[in-house]
């Protein structure tokens, strides 16, 4: 409870776009707040995912954009209620940043930019009466319920009316994010599903030839075919890319979940691959089958099937030679190019993680169950979703949920 006279204060850890949109909140809502952050500076990995243009948003309608977020699709969609695509959009107009809506459905700045988002953003916070306290590392709790923090001047202490978590994940930790809260948090009882690798690439067994000659190249257009845990059969289009260590890209991302739980459960995956989504099998075979003369097999691909030099590379890699000789198995395999993938790659390589604190240990405030005035928002969150713009939506729109539900219960608190 606070004490008479003391104006409700919410402390963020974190200045992501969760914590810096909590923030945001909080204090239009009259609450004071401090955000203290491990790096240097704010917004990091904002500013390195924007590096290539920043992909703020998607302009996917809202029933296909929800179910994006797989099995958490429903407490997302609440979160969304607060705060969606359209609201962002917006958001980001009220800091001089207009947006548009690319050819693929995905919405970016004008210019492309990230850091004029940023500059304009933290701008209006400080003006706002936010704090920043930089190069703050968050230890956790003391045995009187102060937080601790490892500074260049020694460890801090400091109290705390309501706290909110926006630390991360434990991808890219070199920006912040090494997943180091995890064992705070177990310790107030929450439940944290194990971090894991999400928007990712995983391992194949390339020859060296392959990764000599083809690492870097594109495979566009392809369509993966994949069967889920159930047995369903799924197909989805998109691109990828060959890499040094095996396959990564959009489409890749966008299937990875599933890929990655079947490795977990079975030790292995594989994802079959269309590499002429613009012919049937039935048509594709009766191409092949037209007299080569003269042409070699990479040449014959190229003029009858339209495959390029990386996509005829990759029918040689995992193609034998009766297949190859044979048109309509030959067909077969284009339509249905088998990758057996070995692994996920390492946590700290991927765009972003899998797991977290459990929606369950959080009322629909955010707030942890076995510790009222602790709340959490973004990634440490136990949700995930593929790039394209989801990610950062639904990080915007919980930092919205969670501080706006942090300042609910400072006021409440203040007022008892």
């Amino acid at each position: 409870m606070t004490q008479e006279n003391h104006s409700p204060h919410l402390t963020i850890i974190g200045g992501g776009p969760a914590g810096l949109m909590a923030a945001e909140v909080a204090v239009a809502a009259g609450v004071a707040v401090d955000v203290y952050d491990a790096m240097g500076s704010v917004g990091r990995k904002f500013l390195l995912a924007g590096k290539g243009g920043l992909n703020l948003t998607h302009g996917e309608p809202p029933a296909a954009f929800v179910q994006r977020y797989g099995e958490r699709q429903h407490a997302v969609a609440s979160w969304l209620a607060a705060f969606d695509a359209d609201a962002l959009r917006d958001w980001a107009r009220g800091l001089g940043v207009e947006t548009f809506v690319g050819s693929s459905g995905r919405v970016f700045p004008r210019d492309m930019k990230a850091a004029p988002l940023l500059r304009a953003w933290l701008r209006r916070l400080r003006e706002s009466g936010v704090g920043f306290h930089m190069h703050h590392r968050w230890l956790g709790w003391n045995a009187s319920g102060a937080l601790r923090f490892a500074t260049p001047a020694g460890e801090k202490q400091q109290q705390a009316d309501a706290v909110l978590l926006a630390l991360g994940g434990a991808s890219w930790p070199r920006l912040g994010s090494d997943g180091a809260w995890v064992g705070a948090l177990e310790q107030l009882g929450a439940e944290v599903a194990p971090l894991q690798p999400a928007n990712g690439g995983f391992d194949l067994r390339w020859s060296e030839h392959l990764i000599q000659r083809f690492a870097g190249a594109p495979l566009k257009p392809v369509v993966a075919h994949w069967r889920d845990r159930t047995g369903l059969d799924h197909a989805r289009q998109g691109e990828c890319v060959i890499s040094e260590y095996g396959i990564e890209g959009s489409l890749i991302y966008a299937v990875g979940a599933e890929l990655r739980e079947q490795l977990v459960a079975r030790g292995e995956a594989t994802l079959m691959l269309d590499l002429v989504p613009g012919y049937s099998q039935s048509v594709l075979a009766e191409r092949l089958a037209a007299p080569r003369g003269k042409h070699s097999i990479g040449d014959w691909l190229r003029r009858r099937a339209g495959l390029d030099g990386a996509k005829a590379a990759l029918v040689f890699e995992l193609t034998d030679k009766p297949t190859l000789a044979d048109p309509v198995a030959l067909a077969a395999q284009l339509k249905a190019l088998p990758l057996r993938l070995c692994a996920p790659r390492p946590l700290a390589e991927t765009i972003s993680t899998a797991g977290g604190v459990r929606l369950e240990s959080l009322d629909e405030a955010l707030m942890l169950r076995t510790r009222p005035g602790v709340f959490c928002a973004g990634e440490i969150l136990d949700w995930e979703a593929p790039t394209g713009g989801y990610l950062l939506t639904a990080c915007f729109a919980s930092g919205v949920v969670a501080g706006r539900g942090a300042a609910q219960w400072l006021q409440a608190q203040a007022r008892d």
